[in-house]
């Protein structure tokens, strides 16, 4: 069964997905959303609303991400990464052992289902610029903002 739940934050309405065991999906959406909740996705909710409002900085909702052990490697590797820092895509790799395996790291990142619980948001270039980001690099821009993170133009 997938559960949802939604938020209204400063960058529009975000969408929760979760199952029994944790949240599988959070992403920003462009439509109202509908479904049963429960208490992992109204836990969620109710932490996401406070870290877009400057009371949380870390995550305790257990997730329940569907992925190859790599990516969930590399997952795990991003939540590691503090509020307020950054890493680049070869730190992440060293992070999980696997220092020539920057492509492939980047790669997982760009499949990170879970933004901001999973906070791929906090990878910059090796030279501090932005890169990509499934939500767009506005949304990017505005998320690194939020965490007080500068970054190379």
């Amino acid at each position: 069964m997938v559960y949802i739940s939604k938020i209204t934050t400063p960058f529009g309405l975000w969408k929760i997905e979760g199952s029994d065991l944790g949240i599988t999906g959070v992403f920003p959406t462009d439509f109202d959303v509908f479904g049963p909740e429960n208490a992992i996705t109204k836990q969620a909710a109710q932490e996401l609303t406070e870290f877009f409002v400057h009371i949380r900085t870390e995550f305790s909702t257990p997730l329940d991400l569907i992925g190859t052990e790599f990516q969930k490697a590399v997952w795990e590797a991003l939540r590691q990464i503090p509020f307020g820092e950054t890493r680049s895509y070869s730190q992440v790799a060293q992070m999980i052992g696997r220092p020539d395996a920057v492509r492939a790291v980047a790669h997982a990142i760009g499949r990170n289902p879970c933004l901001v619980v999973v906070p791929c948001h906090r990878v910059l270039g090796k030279d501090g610029s932005l890169t990509g980001f499934s939500a767009g690099l506005e949304m990017k821009k505005a998320l690194l903002n939020l965490e007080g993170i500068q970054w190379r133009a």
